[in-house]
């Protein structure tokens, strides 16, 4: 990747900047309500084959992490009811490493002209937005699918209807380290090119 590229275009810039940092690195302060408006439409302004809107967000924030942490750690129970304190406390923090957690649900389902795969891939765009647009405004960000994101028990108390599901729960707030990257794959193992 050219530098003088990347580094005369913002956009660019920010994209080749881009890292993923794990939720324990993050502290508060998350972003403030006009912030979290402007995440979220720019998470929606994503490619949407026929406008269906076949993805929405739930918003984890402030007190509402804890409660919804607990959901998980009674789902965590009932799947493992050997499950220790310690186990327990760890599955109740889970939306709490992080100032601020949005859930990117897929509502893909059947339909006469879009193929529910690309309804899918809409919701997955839309998670990508939400992380550069996180980066964008100075907070890193972290997309997570854990166990409770595939548990019918835990997506049920956490207001998952049952036709749809989890593309990832995007952890954000403000970096307390920089994010380490890691490699990537080398073009030449990734890209081909049609001979026809």
């Amino acid at each position: 990747m050219r530098d003088d590229v990347t580094n005369a275009n913002p956009t660019l810039d920010l994209m080749a900047r881009r890292r993923s940092a794990p939720p324990l690195t993050m502290s508060g302060p998350g972003p403030d309500g006009a912030e979290l408006e402007t995440l979220l439409t720019l998470a929606a302004r994503t490619p949407d084959h026929g406008k269906l809107a076949p993805w929405r967000f739930i918003v984890f924030e402030g007190d509402a992490r804890t409660a919804a942490g607990e959901k998980i750690a009674a789902a965590f129970r009932a799947k493992e009811p050997s499950a220790t304190a310690d186990q327990l406390d760890f599955e109740r923090r889970r939306l709490s490493r992080a100032p601020l957690v949005i859930a990117v649900v897929s509502r893909a389902g059947a339909h006469p002209k879009i193929p529910e795969w690309e309804q899918l891939m809409s919701a997955g765009a839309a998670a990508t937005n939400l992380l550069l647009a996180a980066n964008a405004l100075g907070y890193a960000g972290s997309w997570l699918t854990e166990w409770y994101a595939y548990d019918d028990r835990a997506l049920k108390a956490l207001g998952v209807e049952a036709n749809e599901r989890i593309v990832g729960f995007i952890h954000i707030g403000t970096p307390t380290t920089v994010p380490e990257d890691r490699p990537r794959p080398p073009l030449g193992s990734i890209v081909t090119r049609y001979a026809g």
